[in-house]
């Protein structure tokens, strides 16, 4: 399990995981359960999704 998720990346997934666990907290709804998902990939760095499809941001030497 190699890091597939460079720095941008990580920091965008974990705005976007922050904001989702923020709305679903303010609103009382259960969708904001699903910020776990962008929160644990930026939190690990590895999106088993990107390493389904072969896909990297990290810059191009680190990627293999």
């Amino acid at each position: 399990m190699m890091d597939n998720i460079g720095t941008l990346d990580r920091f965008i997934r974990a705005a976007l995981g922050l904001a989702l666990a923020i709305w679903g907290i303010a609103t009382e709804n259960w969708f904001g359960a699903l910020a776990v998902i962008p929160l644990g990939t930026a939190l690990v760095g590895w999106c088993p999704l990107y390493a389904r499809l072969g896909l990297c941001t990290r810059p191009r030497e680190s990627c293999s």
